[in-house]
């Protein structure tokens, strides 16, 4: 049971990365059909990114208030309507129309599916829960823009909306047969604008919070910042055709999904403070890596992209131990911290990939030094929490 259960809630966290990481391939021919710049084209990127992080601050809210399914069935049929809309777009605006009302519903699987984690579990095992559906989600952003670069050449850029419109459709059938309520009745909050306020006000006067949250975004900027360049790294700089994106992404999230499955089994062993201080100690080794091969070498495959791979295990080893400790602040309000957190971490994810990636995409060097950075000043953030009050 919890094997399914953890299948259907990665697959619901794969909703976002999908829609993300599919169409990554067919960005400079969708430019090319449109007639316009490479720069118009990625806020087809940028807009879904930030209708995605401001929705997540109510997708918690809701599914607290009105239940977890509910709240979930209806994000998943908008998202696929705009799917479907993004397949049919008869001009740039309208294609930006649809990524825009993809991006405000894609946010509900990830937002409440960590919430149903914090409903069922506690402590270690949720812990370990968290980690098994990184490690199963992982698989998205690796195969996804394998698929959107085949789909791409094959049937064309439409194609790859096509695709996550079946898939938004596969996951409202699976939901409705096999994810029941989590959340009973008498445990949901009150829908009152003025208390969902206070609640969030709640949330934010926990700098102990804000602090995690951060750390979690700003670490998860590193990936943003390869993602948001993902076109013209593999394309420019490794000068690599659309259908070999796999050179980017599969050690991207090869690393992901390792460093997810060493936090599972090592989440009832190792104390959340060492899991963090190690998945750091590797993130930081693996941006070093990257510059320092970046500025001796020309970059190619595989050593351009091997640093990354050492970065994002890092990265999963320590985020289900800092989700789990920032969520655990806020016992009765799971789903809104559950929303807060992802909305902080999907902010950072925008505005990386959307305003620090095109003054970084033209040189791998340049991508690596802003890698360095970003796990930098996570660190801080990170320490930073450890000595701020609850």
């Amino acid at each position: 049971m919890h094997r399914l259960l953890t299948v259907i809630l990665a697959c619901l966290g794969m909703v976002g990365a999908l829609a993300i990481d599919t169409y990554l391939p067919s960005i400079p021919t969708i430019g090319r059909e449109f007639e316009v710049s490479a720069i118009a084209v990625q806020q087809t990127l940028s807009l879904f990114l930030f209708a995605f992080a401001f929705m997540m601050l109510f997708y918690g809210t809701l599914s607290d208030s009105f239940g977890r399914r509910p709240v979930l069935l209806t994000a998943l049929t908008v998202y696929t309507l705009a799917s479907m809309g993004a397949a049919y777009s008869p001009s740039f605006g309208w294609l930006l129309a649809c990524r825009v009302l993809q991006g405000l519903a894609a946010g509900a699987g990830s937002v409440i599916g960590a919430a149903v984690v914090q409903d069922r579990f506690s402590g270690a095992q949720a812990q370990k829960m968290m980690a098994h559906i990184m490690m199963v989600f992982g698989v998205a952003p690796a195969v996804a823009p394998v698929i959107g670069g085949y789909l791409h050449v094959t049937f064309g850029w439409r194609a790859t909306f096509w695709f996550l419109c079946a898939f938004g459709l596969t996951m409202i059938l699976l939901c409705l047969k096999s994810l029941p309520e989590s959340l009973p009745c008498e445990k949901r909050q009150p829908f009152h604008p003025g208390v969902i306020a206070r609640n969030y006000l709640k949330v934010l006067s926990k700098p102990r919070f804000v602090f995690l949250a951060l750390t979690l975004g700003v670490a998860f900027g590193g990936v943003a910042l390869y993602i948001g360049s993902a076109a013209h790294f593999v394309m420019d700089i490794l000068h690599k055709p659309e259908t070999a994106f796999a050179w980017m992404f599969i050690p991207l999230i090869g690393g992901m999904v390792g460093g997810s499955a060493v936090a599972g089994k090592r989440a009832a062993h190792m104390s959340p403070v060492r899991m963090i201080g190690i998945g750091f100690a590797i993130m930081i080794v693996g941006s070093m890596a990257g510059v320092g091969y970046n500025a001796l070498f020309v970059a190619e495959v595989p050593w351009a992209v091997l640093p990354l791979g050492v970065y994002t295990f890092g990265l999963a080893m320590a985020m289900p131990a800092i989700q789990q400790q920032a969520l655990s602040l806020f016992p009765d309000n799971r789903g809104l911290a559950a929303s807060m957190q992802s909305f902080i971490q999907m902010m950072s994810f925008a505005l990386v990939s959307g305003l620090v990636a095109p003054l970084l995409f033209d040189s791998a060097l340049k991508l690596a030094a802003g890698l360095a950075a970003c796990v930098g000043l996570s660190f801080v953030c990170w320490r930073v929490s450890m000595h701020t009050k609850e």
